[in-house]
């Protein structure tokens, strides 16, 4: 499996605005894809939000080969839209991992 990271950086002026756009347009866009199983939205904690927040969204690929190929036909357009929308608004990084182990809290009873 693989994990697609993007990290974002929204200033406060557009968060309110960004937050809705990417999970009523921008996430469901990039899940119906079809090369993403599932994703997590999280709000990184302990950073200074004086002037905006930082999200981290994270997305699951069954494959290098899946997402070597929404790299090659999707992923270009769904970042210009990010891009168009909230120019000078937000910075970004993506990272890539490989997932080598994932579970759930073991019971003790």
């Amino acid at each position: 499996m693989i994990l697609y990271n993007v990290t974002v950086k929204i200033l406060n002026v557009a968060k309110d605005d960004w937050l809705k756009w990417m999970t009523e347009q921008h996430i469901p866009d990039v899940m119906d894809t079809g090369f993403f199983t599932e994703y997590k939205m999280t709000r990184i904690l302990g950073e200074d939000e004086s002037e905006g927040a930082t999200y981290a969204i994270q997305y699951l690929c069954p494959s290098m080969e899946a997402f070597q190929e929404y790299q090659s036909t999707s992923a270009k357009a769904l970042q210009a839209e990010h891009v168009e929308r909230y120019k000078n608004k937000y910075v970004a990084f993506r990272t890539l991992m490989e997932v080598v182990t994932q579970g759930k809290a073991f019971s003790k009873t």
